[in-house]
């Protein structure tokens, strides 16, 4: 029989991924979102319903054994300005899928956190995950209840949101010709593909991995000069960047996240990755064959 997976969260950007990778893997997957996923597989599952709203969870995950969590606000800018909200969902959300887990007898969280928790920036967004992560931590303390928290790095890839860092300078790039870049050029990311990362997110599911922190990233780092005169140079565009260095620029970490450390983890890395200028490439190609670029070739 089949183990059942679901994924809270499962229609988004990395969510999706994942759950396509479980399939691919044998499980019985189920996705729980607000929104039908406009990706799903016929033998997957589809709950729709709040993370805040324990019978509509209780409905998705009786007879799980594993849970990914994705779901919550993931867009720095947009936590920064909806704090109420970002702790409502990533906070009070995640403490809702924590406890109908523990009254289900589920056996394994699998928690997406984010490389801002070493950081002093992340602003609302950073606290919500450090908080998130704490509180998974008292749950497998006081109930036994196994966890894996992932901390990704610079995701890029297809089926990205349109605030998603890479695909918001591809999509500039390509339909305007040119870019106005919130910050210096130095900031430097370590980027990893978003079906590698989904990959590395599945290969979690050992015992190793139970009740610890894994940084999940890429081995291609660049800084923002680097990317974008690649990106130009993909797209066949002559290179015009306006550079906008100032305070809407302070809750991003430059060359490091690491300041603050709540709980040391193991890095992960994919030892086949997929290129960094063919994934540039990929979502070149993505938004040349959307509607929303008209007429360009």
């Amino acid at each position: 029989m089949k183990t059942k997976v679901v994924v809270i969260g499962g229609a988004g950007f990395l969510g999706s991924h994942t759950a396509d990778e479980l399939s691919r893997r044998g499980y019985d997957v189920t996705l729980f979102d607000q929104k039908k996923s406009d990706w799903l597989r016929e033998d997957q599952k589809m709950y729709i319903g709040s993370i805040l709203d324990r019978q509509s969870l209780r409905e998705a995950m009786k007879g799980a054994k594993i849970i990914y969590h994705f779901a919550g606000i993931a867009d720095i800018k947009e936590a920064s300005v909806r704090p109420l909200d970002t702790i409502q969902l990533n906070v009070i959300g995640t403490s809702t899928v924590l406890d109908v887990a523990r009254e289900l007898g589920i056996h394994w969280i699998i928690f997406a956190s984010t490389m801002y928790v070493y950081s002093p920036h992340g602003s609302f967004y950073r606290a919500s995950k450090q908080s998130a992560e704490t509180i998974i931590e008292a749950y497998h303390e006081e109930f036994g209840l196994d966890y894996t928290i992932l901390r990704y790095g610079s995701l890029y890839g297809p089926r990205a949101q349109s605030w998603n860092g890479l695909r918001s300078y591809v999509k500039q790039i390509v339909l305007k010709g040119r870019l106005d870049y919130d910050g210096s050029g130095k900031e430097r990311r370590e980027y990893i593909h978003v079906k590698d990362a989904a990959r590395l997110s599945v290969d979690v599911l050992d015992k190793e991995h139970k009740n610890r922190a894994i940084t999940v990233t890429g081995t291609q780092s660049l800084n923002s000069s680097e990317l974008l005169e690649m990106i130009f140079e993909i797209a066949g565009i002559e290179q015009e960047i306006n550079y906008i260095p100032g305070p809407h620029h302070r809750h991003h970490y430059t060359m490091t996240p690491y300041r603050y450390t709540p709980k040391s983890a193991k890095k992960l890395i994919p030892e086949e990755f997929i290129d960094l200028g063919e994934g540039i490439l990929e979502i070149v190609e993505e938004i040349h064959n959307q509607d929303e670029a008209p007429g360009l070739e």
